[in-house]
């Protein structure tokens, strides 16, 4: 998907600080904690930024909000992209908390859990759970909508969003809900497919070759689009998803996994420490401060 809208300068420098403050948060997490995925966080935090800063409806004094717009982390395994977006827009989430990343207690836990932190929609990890979850969602969204809202008085009116990944859509699970989602012509859910083509263990070609896009077009879905490092393309995208109501969209971004580090678009970048050399280097490369940690401009 191409799209002739420019971002102006000034509004565009301060996108992509923001796009790298995220992943600058998400590196020196998972670092700290010697643990964790840093390759989903560096390579969705574009296309999450223009989600969550131009789309999202939501509220971080009030996290349980209603009418709020539900976001799903489906690859929960990159969990480190959600406490920073959460922390950085305003949520009861310190940076002491992002510090305490993977710790027994903290707040910010492996995986996102539900009631552990404000903001977080649902306990995520095993693949394919997010994103059924994010049709049922949908489903209670249409549900409620049609037993309380009257005319001009819309009192449910939201979205349901989920960011999925590669392993996210091998799953059956994924399939079934699709299936459900595009029969019951749910246009307020979305799908934020980050497409890497890499897994755990090396390129997703190993084990998967099918057009995820032909098979959510037979299951009724609008398929769109973008570049998932172009925040106008993944915008633009958003907008049109969003104008479709007749069906649930998803949007396939193609995105470079660990973007920036030494390790882009390798396995080794996706369920391992970058280790504190590549840290810097990826900062460097980002133009980013290599010191102190978890700086936020």
């Amino acid at each position: 998907m191409s799209d002739t809208t420019e971002i102006p300068a000034a509004q565009a420098a301060l996108d992509q600080l923001c796009a790298h403050a995220i992943r600058a948060l998400s590196i020196d997490g998972v670092q700290k904690a010697n643990s964790g995925h840093p390759g989903l966080p560096l390579g969705m935090a574009d296309a999450a930024y223009v989600l969550w800063s131009k789309f999202l409806s939501h509220n971080p004094v009030d996290p349980h909000w209603a009418n709020r717009d539900r976001f799903v982390l489906s690859a929960g395994h990159g969990s480190m992209l959600i406490y920073s977006l959460l922390h950085l827009t305003g949520y009861d989430l310190s940076i002491d908390d992002l510090k305490q990343f993977r710790q027994v207690g903290s707040r910010t836990p492996g995986h996102p859990e539900y009631h552990d932190t404000p903001g977080v929609e649902m306990t995520t990890g095993p693949l394919g759970q997010g994103v059924a979850t994010a049709v049922g969602m949908a489903i209670a969204e249409r549900w409620l909508a049609t037993t309380f809202n009257r005319l001009g008085m819309n009192i449910v009116d939201h979205y349901t969003y989920a960011v999925c990944g590669d392993g996210d859509l091998m799953e059956g699970i994924s399939q079934e809900a699709a299936s459900l989602a595009g029969h019951l012509k749910l246009g307020k859910l979305i799908y934020l497919y980050d497409s890497n083509s890499i897994s755990l263990v090396g390129p997703t070609s190993l084990s998967f070759s099918e057009n995820v896009g032909e098979r959510f077009a037979a299951s009724g879905w609008q398929v769109l689009t973008a570049d998932g490092h172009n925040m106008a393309e993944v915008a633009h995208a958003l907008a049109e998803a969003k104008a479709d109501t007749a069906r649930p969209s998803i949007i396939i971004c193609t995105t470079h996994i660990g973007y920036g580090s030494p390790k882009q678009d390798s396995h080794t970048s996706h369920g391992e420490p970058l280790g504190p050399a590549n840290v810097v280097k990826t900062k460097e490369t980002l133009g980013w401060p290599t010191e102190p940690d978890f700086f936020v401009p």
